[in-house]
């Protein structure tokens, strides 16, 4: 590289202004096309299947399955900025089990905001909690119709079906129009869903912080889920839960104290995406 850099200043010496001048703008052309090229690579590259996260440190960001610049331009995130000690708090409701109820009690009595994403059957079934989700300032998103692997769908208009049924049954239970929020069911996503779902003006919201809380018949235990969720904890993240584990709706309450305890409050998902803005 050295050799090549002395003998082109050399050369280049020996040129004229005409020669040098178009020398120094091919280089430039060179050099654009090349930052084009690898910035296309970077954001291009987005791996296909299940959300998955690395906990390594206590209370720090995990390593994630993407970047959150490579996420940026699908306005995609599931991690704020870590400067600041602001959790948001996100549920994914399947059906009712019993628990929806204590979750939202808890989350009235610390005044925290939260996320539920629904799927159709929830809306079908339990409209009056849903209504009591948007009337008590909670951000009610779209989880799809009936919880299909998205990733499988290439079709724009049924990948739009799968919104756009949940987005109709959720005005009529509520009267107002769904904000344009989206989880993937499972989290499996592609490169090619996060376009669509931003081509239909949504943003995708994954996660920073979780825990196996969705299995029903094997709860963790108050200790083991308090332990996990306070180790797990850190700026910016945006937390799954599940609105079925009783562990949470039992939970709720202390982990939320603890969290406050640490010197944390709870965000809302306009300001997670205050810095994007939906073509």
């Amino acid at each position: 590289m050295q050799w090549i850099k002395r003998n082109l200043k050399r050369g280049m010496a020996a040129w004229g202004p005409k020669q040098r001048l178009g020398t120094a703008a091919a280089l430039l052309a060179i050099m654009l096309a090349a930052a084009i090229f690898f910035q296309h690579r970077q954001t291009a590259a987005l791996p296909t299947g299940a959300w998955g996260l690395s906990f390594r440190e206590k209370n720090q960001p995990p390593v994630a399955d993407a970047r959150a610049e490579d996420l940026a331009p699908y306005d995609a995130k599931y991690i704020d900025d870590t400067a600041e000690k602001i959790v948001y708090l996100t549920f994914d409701c399947g059906y009712e089990n019993g628990n929806t109820a204590a979750i939202l009690d808890a989350l009235k009595a610390h005044d925290a905001p939260a996320a539920f994403f629904v799927v159709g059957h929830f809306l079908e079934t339990e409209p009056d909690l849903v209504r009591r989700m948007a009337q008590e300032g909670h951000t009610v998103g779209n989880h799809t119709w009936n919880h299909p692997d998205m990733s499988g769908i290439s079709d724009l208009q049924k990948f739009s079906d799968q919104l756009r049924r949940v987005e109709e049954a959720y005005e009529a239970v509520t009267g107002a129009q769904m904000p344009k929020y989206y989880r993937p069911p499972q989290g499996v996503y592609s490169q090619e869903n996060l376009e669509m779902a931003k081509k239909l003006g949504y943003r995708t919201v994954f996660w920073s912080l979780a825990y196996v809380d969705w299995k029903t018949d094997q709860q963790p235990s108050t200790d083991q889920a308090l332990e996990t969720l306070e180790n797990r904890v850190h700026p910016g993240a945006v937390v799954l839960l599940h609105n079925t584990s009783s562990t949470n709706a039992a939970i709720l309450d202390q982990i939320l104290t603890r969290w406050e305890d640490m010197g944390y409050r709870f965000g809302t998902l306009e300001e997670l995406f205050a810095d994007t803005k939906t073509d």
